[in-house]
């Protein structure tokens, strides 16, 4: 090492000594950690693989369509085996021997791979009710290339299937450079449903354990949240977070709170309710700034006494 200016070398060493005295916030002589760097690269290539010609830099002709998809496939399945052989080794699944956690890696690479073309299927419904559900858009195509909801959303369903295969740290560091990107937090383990619609999306939360049905449509920060996490770890694995039946419409600034709440197909949630508690199928939910009322949505009659909040 080169000479060090005296009040540079003082510096070094009271970092080295918080290194020393502050634990718990070091990583040092473990395993290497996935690279967020490196997923951010495999994560911009994968929506490439599912959306050819919205994510290029240049137009992607169909009769190079096949070197094209190799070519982006052969890199994505080596530099995304690598990054999750350091996930297993860092939390493994199976026996910590060099040989298996490359062949489980290699494994667990092709098998989520092998999902694209499913996944693909569910963006296709998104895209459809993005585009059917606002008026706004022009064409499929500007949702699909410009509304951040698209691409938070493709990113959580492929982050889904890693999260399935009980791969750490991967998934989330993928979920959260999309949250980084569109300002909607959409965690892994949360089950999405077909035609998911976020409207404008910003400050949008869904947590781990939120099961979201077919045609749910939601707008900016909506919040499927738990009731309390003052429980820390002893919560890890049990339902903390809403379920959301099929056809429900959550407007803006709603908190849904609780994993034994759940919305009742065909429901409407309304802007700004806060809501601790189920409410039945076709109910409209509103909070008229003093008191929030269930009513059901065809006769408008009250279905639930009134919550003061």
């Amino acid at each position: 090492m080169g000479r060090v200016n005296s009040k540079v070398a003082t510096l070094i060493d009271q970092l080295l000594n918080s290194y020393e005295q502050v634990g718990g916030i070091n990583h040092l002589d473990g395993s290497n950690l996935p690279s967020k760097s490196a997923i951010a690269l495999i994560t911009r290539d994968l929506l490439r693989l599912l959306f050819p010609g919205f994510f290029d830099e240049h137009p992607v002709h169909h009769a190079k369509l096949r070197t094209f998809t190799a070519d982006r496939m052969n890199a994505v399945r080596l530099h995304l085996e690598a990054e999750i052989a350091k996930s297993l080794e860092y939390a493994p699944t199976v026996e910590a021997k060099p040989r298996t956690l490359k062949a489980r890696a290699q494994a667990l690479t092709l098998e989520f791979l092998a999902e694209l073309p499913k996944i693909r299927e569910l963006l296709q419904t998104d895209a459809e009710a993005a585009f059917t559900g606002d008026p706004a858009a022009l064409s499929k195509d500007e949702v699909i290339v410009s509304y951040p909801c698209i691409e938070a959303i493709a990113i959580q369903r492929m982050a889904h299937e890693l999260y399935l295969r009980q791969i750490v740290l991967i998934p989330r560091i993928m979920t959260e450079w999309a949250h980084f990107r569109t300002g909607i937090d959409l965690h892994p383990g949360a089950r999405i449903g077909s035609h998911f619609f976020i409207d404008h999306g910003t400050g949008t939360v869904v947590g781990e354990t939120c099961a979201i049905g077919n045609h749910v449509k939601m707008y900016q920060g909506v919040g499927l949240v738990a009731r309390s996490l003052s429980g820390g770890q002893q919560l890890r694995g049990k339902k903390r977070h809403p379920t959301i039946e099929d056809h429900v419409t959550i407007y803006a600034g709603a908190t849904i709170v609780g994993g034994e709440t759940v919305i009742g197909a065909g429901s409407t949630v309304g802007a700004n309710v806060f809501l601790l508690h189920s409410v039945p199928p076709n109910s409209l939910v509103v909070y008229d700034g003093l008191a929030m009322r269930v009513l059901n949505k065809t006769s408008r009659a009250p279905i639930q006494p009134d919550y003061e909040i």
